[in-house]
């Protein structure tokens, strides 16, 4: 008999009601792949216009997530937990639709969708149907904050969900195929960084099935005692449930199931319980951990069938418990009278008319089953992460601007200032924010967070250890896939964070934006999904700073996956100062429901902007800078325009040298803070009109652009301008290497010197009489690589070069500057679209 917290064993009635929810579960779920839905309690034979044409889903799966929620909700109803389920192999969706249809909380969300007999028609259509919803637990299913349509991140997900959540318990089915992912391998380590005073639990579940579509699972095919040793050695108490075994039935497996949960659960609390009992002694702060003090977390492993209760065979060949499970287990169930008939006697052989009055209702002992509102999986307010965020109290970052007398008179490191600004808001919001970074902090210069809040670490410490303990808030793991995951699931339970990374890696997770980003588009469409706090990147160590670790450490093309989604999600900003960048950073952490992609370097940078003109700045995305320019409130002869901090000092200087050397051309100096002021504003919210674009970057002077990144992004984001075929972009354009700061922006014909021969090349009339000029500042880009080759540094003149021409700061009348980056197309906080 199943062990309980208290002592008591399961009785038959108690074993047999998680067998009839599972009966009806599974019902559901074959109704979901197979049935159009007219009838769905199957009162007459099934007739071939009863099924749905294409065959859509996963059936293979969709039992043991069935057996999994009825015995977690069985838990939630004893010990009143709070608890999510995350499903790994989120391909089973008809599992977890159907268990939020029999709580009742589908028909809340969708009214129209009844629990009845109607109800369930509809449910059974709408499933992997035109115009319905996806086959996978998607952001339509209510309860869940993970797809799992690209496998490897359910255990990073639901550790982000538990961290500073102390009452949450969060079951995570872990699916034997997505446990061969990088992602999930590097997600055992979790337990690692949870701190069991503060945070609340993930119980994991390794759902061994054995088969991925095609193929054997390579945990599968481990003999107990060997996974045990594995799962030990990652830190965990692993128990394992295997069933049936021969000559048992179904209410063997449920006995056992629910003695390994409560065992389970029961190591949770005991686990909890210590931690906290040294937190309240004051004993928790120490900056080493004994090895006495590390817990190894439970964790169970549940060997079941693949397809079980499915059909055994199908045309001679074994279903049940193989590969052919796996999707849709009979076709042609339309046309095929032998494979409907199979398929009928399948699905009345959970016995429907047992579990469903006439009308479809579930049977009053299975609604008994349900969990009150506030405590069922598929309603807990966390998963709407939104409906709980609180905004961050963001102490006013004007307090750490530098001040800027001058422009270029100074330099600052724009992350180091931004560093003490970030410790007062992981100080000032201690369970709602975190910073995350791939052993990257300190290379940033964000090392004032570390000191403010320390790195999180529960595992045994040494004396050595820099600032570690388990209460720690920088999240620091040399695995970008974990913290993306940990941050996802953080953002979607409603708190905020940030992710700093080298630029060149965090391409890392590419697929994992592609999936966050799909999943902020279709919640934006659900009235019922309120908007997330946004993700947030801050990238430096980037491509023009990386001159010392070479041509592996250079790439921005980050800017370009993430332009290329939804112009409602997409945020790119490049502040070229550490004013610019505190203000940036102020609004991303304001923002909702966006990735927000920021670039900064860490490196000595000049200081153009005193702190109000930098928001003003800022708040308009882009803007002249009168004291650059010299076109005087006249048309220009060129445009010269600039995006990213190194491409702004370049620019810039080539500025110098025009004036010095061409001082009767006429130049208009343009700055691009937000990236997204170059689309048109038909095709993005960001985006200028194009008049309000012509106004800036004229109707048809040359405009000569220094980029942070790919030249062809900016290309294809004003193609559709009237002057766009004036534009001459320099970037990076894969010419890297080990070598000094100059040249690694002269290699890519990004430096001062190319810049200021753009301007004689495209400005007319200045080829013929400048052809002297233009030699000469050839040969100055040649001269100072020689320099760098010989000498190992840039020639002073260029390492020491400061904008010599003075200016006046023009700040704006009345006072105080609208919100950071807000214009009236996109207000900081808005709803997107």
């Amino acid at each position: 008999m199943a062990g309980s917290e208290d002592g008591r064993v399961l009785d038959d009635a108690e074993v047999e009601g998680l067998d009839r929810w599972w009966r009806a579960a599974n019902y559901l779920a074959v109704g979901q792949i197979y049935l159009m839905g007219d009838d769905p309690l199957l009162t007459r034979p099934l007739a071939a216009e009863s099924t749905k044409p294409r065959l859509l889903g996963h059936w293979g799966t969709t039992p043991g997530l069935n057996l999994l929620w009825a015995h977690a909700n069985r838990c939630v109803r004893e010990r009143d937990l709070e608890a999510m389920f995350v499903t790994g192999p989120g391909h089973g969706g008809p599992a977890i639709v159907a268990s939020t249809w029999l709580e009742g909380t589908w028909s809340d969300v969708y009214p129209d969708v009844t629990r009845d007999a109607a109800g369930m028609g509809k449910l059974f259509r709408e499933f992997s149907f035109p115009g319905g919803i996806p086959s996978h637990v998607a952001a339509d299913v209510p309860g869940s904050i993970h797809e799992g349509g690209e496998l490897g991140y359910s255990l990073a997900h639901a550790h982000g969900a538990a961290f500073d959540d102390p009452d949450l318990v969060v079951f995570c089915v872990v699916g034997d195929g997505e446990a061969e992912t990088g992602p999930l391998q590097a997600s055992w380590q979790s337990t690692a960084f949870v701190d069991a005073a503060r945070d609340g639990a993930v119980l994991p579940v390794l759902h061994l099935n054995g088969w991925k579509i095609a193929n054997p699972t390579t945990l599968a095919r481990l003999s107990d005692e060997d996974l045990v040793a594995h799962l030990g050695g990652r830190g965990y108490a692993p128990v394992v449930v295997e069933g049936p075994r021969e000559g048992e039935t179904s209410a063997d497996v449920h006995r056992r199931l629910a003695a390994a949960l409560d065992d389970c659960l029961d190591g949770i609390a005991a686990i909890q319980a210590r931690a906290r009992g040294r937190t309240r002694a004051g004993a928790d702060e120490a900056e080493v951990t004994a090895a006495a003090d590390v817990p190894r977390w439970p964790l169970l492993v549940l060997r079941t069938p693949k397809g079980w209760t499915g059909p055994q065979e199908v045309g001679g060949s074994r279903v049940e418990g193989t590969w052919r499970a796996h999707q849709v287990p009979i076709s042609d169930v339309r046309g095929d009278e032998d494979a409907r008939r199979q398929l009928e006697a399948w699905m009345r052989s959970y016995r429907p008319e047992e579990l469903f009055t006439e009308d479809g209702v579930p049977q009053q002992d299975l609604l008994d089953m349900v969990p009150p509102r506030g405590r069922r999986m598929s309603d807990d307010p966390r998963t709407n992460g939104g409906s709980v965020s609180r905004p961050l109290r963001l102490t006013d970052f004007r307090r750490h601007a530098v001040e800027v007398r001058e422009p270029g008179g100074s330099v600052h490191s724009p992350t180091t200032v931004l560093g003490d600004w970030l410790a007062e808001v992981a100080r000032d919001n201690g369970t709602t924010f975190r910073l995350f970074g791939p052993d990257e902090v300190a290379s940033n210069r964000l090392q004032a967070v570390v000191e403010a809040v320390g790195r999180a670490w529960a595992e045994r410490g040494d004396a050595e250890d820099d600032r570690m303990r388990p209460s720690g808030r920088v999240m620091e793991v040399l695995s970008e896939h974990l913290l993306q995951g940990w941050l996802e699931g953080y953002l979607l339970t409603g708190r905020h964070g940030v992710l700093t990374s080298y630029e060149a890696f965090i391409h890392i997770v590419d697929s994992m934006v592609n999936q966050h980003a799909k999943w902020l588009k279709v919640t934006s469409q659900l009235p019922w999904r309120d908007p997330l706090p946004s993700l947030n990147y801050l990238l430096s160590s980037h491509v023009w700073r990386q001159d010392h670790n070479g041509f592996s450490h250079q790439d921005p093309g980050f800017l370009d996956h993430v332009a290329n989604k939804k112009a409602e999600i997409a945020r790119i900003y490049l502040p070229p100062d550490a004013n610019t960048l505190l203000s940036t950073m102020d609004h991303c952490l304001r923002s909702r429901h966006y990735i927000n992609v920021v670039v900064a370097g860490k490196q000595m940078v000049h200081d153009y902007l005193p702190v109000q003109e930098a928001v003003e700045h800022c708040a308009r995305g882009l803007g002249i800078w009168d004291w650059a320019s010299t076109d005087e409130g006249e048309e220009p002869d060129v445009v010269i325009a600039s995006a990213g901090d190194v491409p702004t000092l370049e620019a810039l200087a080539a500025v110098d040298l025009v004036r010095t050397h061409l001082p009767h051309v006429r130049v208009r100096f343009v700055n691009v803070v937000d990236l997204m002021r170059l689309q048109s504003d038909r095709e993005h919210p960001h985006g200028l009109s194009d008049a309000e674009f012509d106004t800036v970057f004229t109707h048809d002077r040359p405009v000569v652009f220094a980029f942070h990144g790919y030249p062809s992004l900016v290309h294809r984001l004003t193609y559709k301008r009237t002057n766009h075929a004036s534009f001459h972009v320099r970037g990076f354009i894969e010419e890297g290497t080990t070598t000094t700061p100059f040249d690694m922006v002269s290699s890519n014909e990004t430096d001062r010197f190319r810049l200021a021969v753009d301007v004689i090349d495209h400005v007319p009339g200045l080829v013929p009489r400048y052809a002297a000029l233009r030699q000469r500042l050839l040969d100055a880009r040649r001269r100072a690589r020689e320099f760098a080759y010989l000498h190992g540094e840039d020639p002073p003149e260029i390492s020491g070069w400061r904008w010599p021409h003075g200016g006046v700061h023009h700040p704006m009348p009345g006072g105080q500057a609208q919100a950071p980056l807000a214009d009236a197309a996109d207000g900081a906080g808005d709803r997107p679209g």
